[in-house]
């Protein structure tokens, strides 16, 4: 059995999956091995599967052995292996360690790295998989590379001929399930003289 994936915010009491057998007699539904964290129980006589506490979503996937015995001869019975795997959820969003840097850059220089912006998400696997990007500033003047956070200007600047200070938004975004989240920074760019 491979039952769809749980949440790992399910709460206890969550219907897993149903365990049926063909057989003319009524049998006994037991978990018998491979559930030692005891997250699971069984109704006897139904063969549903249901959570029976809060989920650790790093004591998954789990496998584990459910019986159904005859239930009138205990020496009649047979297995069945149950698969439950866990959605990791997209708890937290990015975070700089700032959401202001000030930079200097001074003029005349070609395009050039500006500075390295790194943000963290406590999340695991794809939900703390972050990506990069301008929210707002002169995006003819400066880009970020997605992937490493590398904030660039594209041009020269000319102190005595236009504005001598910028503001750049940066985005770190995860890409989280179900929903994608966002951790922004500022970043404030003096042309020196």
């Amino acid at each position: 059995y491979e039952p769809a994936p749980l949440s790992e915010k399910a709460p206890p009491d969550t219907f897993v999956v149903q365990i049926s057998v063909l057989y003319n007699v009524p049998v006994i539904y037991s978990i018998v091995s491979g559930d030692q964290n005891g997250y699971f129980i069984i109704d006897p006589s139904t063969g549903i599967i249901r959570t029976r506490k809060n989920l650790t979503v790093e004591h998954f996937p789990v496998s584990f052995d459910v019986q159904a015995t005859d239930s009138s001869n205990s020496n009649i019975h047979n297995q069945v292996l149950v698969n439950v795997e866990v959605i990791d959820e997209n708890d937290f969003a990015p975070v700089f360690p700032s959401s202001l840097v000030e930079e200097n850059l001074e003029e005349n220089l070609p395009a050039t790295q500006i500075v390295q912006l790194k943000a963290q998400d406590n999340d695991a696997g794809r939900n703390g998989f972050l990506t990069y990007g301008i929210l707002n500033g002169d995006s003819l003047k400066f880009r970020i590379d997605e992937a490493t956070g590398v904030l660039y200007s594209t041009t020269s600047f000319d102190y005595e001929e236009e504005a001598t200070e910028y503001q750049v938004v940066v985005y770190a975004e995860d890409d989280g399930i179900p929903e994608k989240k966002r951790g922004y920074c500022t970043v404030v760019i003096k042309i020196i003289d």
